[in-house]
């Protein structure tokens, strides 16, 4: 299980990389070895506004459909669109080509409820 020590987790498995104002947020390895291969995506569209622990979208796999949950409060400024035609980027890059939206946070200090990597791998890592 891959957990890049430069970004923050939510405990609903999803990833934040903080780039000044802005939130990228996508899905950790973790959560994409346990749903399987991903076959569809749905997610917000720009200048919607999310708050933190609301679903934001969901992922579709050959296992399930599950919801996601914003990590943070903000309005979407970007959405990674190569993922309605390719999803099974989720699986093979989920911190890279698998990002999936930016937010441009509404209130930084959501960002101290969210964990390190060190605390990520000691809750997920037995599972």
């Amino acid at each position: 299980m891959e957990v890049p020590s430069e970004l923050l987790y939510s405990e609903n498995h999803e990833w934040v990389r903080v780039e000044g104002n802005r939130a990228v947020i996508g899905v950790t390895d973790f959560a994409q070895m346990e749903f399987g291969t991903i076959v569809f995506v749905e997610l917000p569209e720009e200048g919607d506004e999310l708050q933190a622990g609301e679903p934001f979208g969901s992922m579709e796999s050959v296992k399930t459909v599950t919801e996601m949950y914003a990590p943070v409060s903000g309005k979407v400024v970007s959405v990674n669109r190569q993922l309605a035609s390719n999803p099974g980027e989720i699986n093979m890059s989920p911190y890279g080509q698998g990002w999936m939206i930016a937010v441009e946070l509404s209130d930084g200090k959501e960002l101290e409820r969210l964990w390190d990597s060190d605390k990520y791998k000691q809750t997920y890592a037995q599972e």
